[in-house]
Formats: structure tokens, C-alpha cells, sequence
């Protein structure tokens, strides 16, 4: 249900709309509904979204605000994105609080995966 005032809806470019779907599926359990060629929403994610044709990609190093999932086994969830077609761009380290890497998809958008330890 939409709650006023707070993020109810998250948008992503995708150079591959049907690469994004399985790379989702594979590693996140996401579901996915087309509207159209262009685009296509997602649910089971823990808040609900889409993904659009484009040639851009979302990058902190460009100014894109970074979506970060939580895992409580860091190395499985790295395994998953590597097998899935993902690649890591920031190897696993520590910051207060816990550990993260970072991960592009295979549309080269960056994301990132934190947990309280490193395993």
C-alpha cells in the first residue's frame, strides 16, 4: 500500500530488458510484468519497480544514487550475481556497522550488497 510522503517506486535503465529479468530472477527471486517492448515492473523486490529501455546506465561515479541490498551470507549472494552474468565492481569491505561490495548488473548498473559480517 502507498504511504504518503514516503519512496513508493523505483525506476531502472536496461540496455536488455529480458537480461535484466533473468539476471533479477536468478539471484533476487524478483517477479517481473511487461508493459510493453520498453518496460517491464518488478515485485518480491521489498518495495516495487521497473525497468525502461535505455542506453544509460546508473552509476555512482555518474551521480546515480546507489541501491543497496542486505544478505545475510555476503559470499552466497556474490556467487549468485557472478553465476547470474553480474560483475563485481568493489570487492567486499568493512565500514562501520558491517561489509559490502559492489555489483553491476548485466546492464552494467551499479548496486551494492551489505551484511553485519563478512561470510
Amino acid at each position: 500500500m502507498s504511504q504518503h510522503e514516503k519512496i513508493d517506486y523505483l525506476e531502472f535503465p536496461a540496455t536488455n530488458i529480458e537480461k535484466t529479468k533473468v539476471f533479477f530472477s536468478t539471484v533476487f527471486d524478483w517477479s517481473f510484468a511487461d508493459c510493453g517492448p520498453d518496460y517491464t515492473t518488478f515485485s518480491n523486490a521489498g518495495v516495487l519497480g521497473g525497468f525502461y529501455k535505455s542506453d544509460l546506465i546508473s552509476s555512482t561515479k555518474n551521480g546515480s544514487a546507489l541501491t543497496v541490498f542486505y544478505s545475510k551470507n555476503l559470499t552466497d549472494t556474490q556467487s549468485k550475481i557472478e553465476n547470474a552474468g553480474g560483475k563485481i565492481l568493489q570487492a567486499v569491505f568493512s565500514f562501520p556497522g558491517g561489509c559490502r561490495f559492489h555489483f553491476s548488473d548485466p546492464n552494467g548498473n551499479e548496486y551494492a550488497v551489505w551484511s553485519e559480517t563478512n561470510s
